[in-house]
This record gives C-alpha cells, sequence and structure tokens, in this order.
C-alpha cells in the first residue's frame, strides 16, 4: 500500500502542475485538480476499505474455527490441544491469529492469556465477546463444549442478524444518493440560474428604491460549503446505518464528496 500511496500522490502533484502550466489558474484547472485530489485520496480510501473487508472475514472466520473447535473438543480434547490441532487448517484473514493462538498455547502459556492475546490482536468486539465467555467457562470448569458451542450460535446470529440490516436498508441508501445527487442539482440551478437574474436587478423599478448589485460568487462559496458538510456527515449516517460502524461510513463520505466537487467544478467549467 505503500508504494500506490506513493504513485498516487505522484500522479495527483503531476495532474495539478499540467493543469496549471496548459490552462492557468481557469475553472478547468480547478476541475483538474479536483481529479488530482480524489487520486490522491483514492489509495487511502481503498486501505480503509480493504481493512474492513478483511475485519468482515475475520469474524466471518472466527464462526468457522469455533464449530470445528467445539468437535474437537467433544470428541473429548482439551480446549488447548484442540486449538493446536487446528492451527494447519485455513481459515483465511484469521488463520495468522490461530496459528499464533496455537504457537503461544505450544509454547506453555496459558489459555487464558493466549486468548486475550488472541483478542486484542483480532481488534474485534465480536470476537472479543466470544473469547470472553470461553475464557470464563474454562476458568470456571463447567461444560466447555457447550459453551463453545453456544459462543458459536451467537457469533452465527451476529453475522446473520448483520446480513439482514445490511439487505434492509440497501435500498434507503440507494434513495439517499439519489436525493444527494438531486440536491446538487437544485444547488446548480439555484447557482447559474436563478442568482445570475437577481444579480441583474440593479433597481427596484419606479418604486425609486436602489439594489445592491449581487455577485453570483459571494453565494455559490456557501452553498458548495453547504454541500460539502451534507456530503461529509451524510455519507457517515449511511454508514452507521447499513454497517453499525462511523468508520464504515468514510467510504460513502469520500464518494459523496468527490461526486460533489466533480459535479460542481465540472459544472463552473463547463457553464462559466
Amino acid at each position: 500500500m505503500e508504494k500506490t500511496y506513493f504513485i498516487g500522490i505522484i500522479a495527483g502533484i503531476f495532474v495539478v502542475l499540467s493543469s496549471i502550466i496548459l490552462f492557468g489558474f481557469s475553472s478547468i484547472t480547478y476541475f483538474l485538480i479536483i481529479i488530482a485530489l480524489v487520486i490522491m485520496a483514492l489509495p487511502f480510501v481503498i486501505k480503509i476499505i480493504l481493512s474492513q473487508s478483511k475485519q468482515k472475514e475475520k469474524e466471518e472466520m472466527f464462526l468457522a474455527f469455533s464449530r470445528d473447535l467445539v468437535e474437537n473438543v467433544k470428541s473429548g480434547t482439551p480446549v488447548s490441544k484442540g486449538i493446536i490441532n487446528l492451527r494447519s487448517r485455513n481459515y483465511g484473514a484469521l488463520s495468522p491469529h490461530v496459528s499464533k493462538l496455537a504457537n503461544q498455547l505450544s509454547m506453555g502459556i496459558t489459555l487464558t492469556e493466549a486468548l486475550n492475546n488472541f483478542s486484542h490482536e483480532t481488534n474485534s468486539t465480536v470476537i472479543s465477546r466470544a473469547v470472553s465467555l470461553i475464557s470464563e467457562a474454562e476458568k470456571a470448569g463447567g461444560k466447555i463444549e457447550t459453551i463453545i458451542e453456544s459462543v458459536a450460535i451467537s457469533v452465527n446470529q451476529i453475522d446473520n442478524l448483520r446480513k439482514e440490516r445490511k439487505a434492509a436498508v440497501s435500498n434507503l441508501i440507494m434513495q439517499g444518493y439519489i436525493i444527494f445527487i438531486v440536491f446538487i442539482i437544485i444547488m446548480l440551478v439555484l447557482e447559474f440560474k436563478i442568482l445570475p437574474l437577481v444579480a441583474d436587478l440593479s433597481s427596484g423599478g419606479g418604486l425609486g428604491v436602489n439594489i445592491k448589485k449581487i455577485d453570483p460568487d459571494e453565494f455559490s462559496m456557501p452553498l458548495l460549503v453547504t454541500i460539502l458538510v451534507q456530503s461529509f456527515f451524510a455519507g457517515l449516517v449511511v454508514g452507521k446505518i447499513s454497517e453499525g460502524n462511523l468508520k464504515a461510513g468514510i467510504k460513502h463520505s469520500f464518494i459523496l464528496l468527490a461526486l460533489t466537487l466533480l459535479i460542481t467544478t465540472g459544472a463552473k467549467a463547463l457553464f462559466r
């Protein structure tokens, strides 16, 4: 990703310098600068998206890991030995963490400490809660296989509820994007059609009331700031509603901000 950051920054700087040299500080230049900024920010947003995708994969694979552990424990194998037996299985993004957990147990580290390390390194609330239950059950000395099976069922239910919520709000997300684009169009019509008409008014007709000439640019900047603020917070709200996480809204905020800047600067390059 470091190479991608470097390439994105270099490409963005190249676009900025080229546009200034070719077009000066015109509307087209500002449009190209926005494109350059999007190019520069894109690798960072991609990293966030990939990180969230990897985190989801860990939680999904933890369900498979829990089920396999249940089968081992039911056969009479101790929890620690069962985890060591699962070390070589493929759990996708969770595999390095499972391997490290098994290695710690092989070295003689207690199950509680190893599970706490596992929970901390996976950095998942779902996994953290599940591991805490397993650890407490192991300390209490009860039917550990029953606890682990209950944990697997709980993780599965959480995953299903998350998918159901995402499916239920998908139409709302699409409607939110459409409403936002309509909002941008209304702002552009106000800026390019209505404000110029108001700006042409230089007197109050026969009433003898003088009206100060309005500069449309004085109103375009507040409108742009309004749209940008709306873009950022609307993206965060979409992320919170769809996935229950504000961090998930960063990608939506990026998309809405990019659309806002590209559409507004593109419109100025075309109509001014």
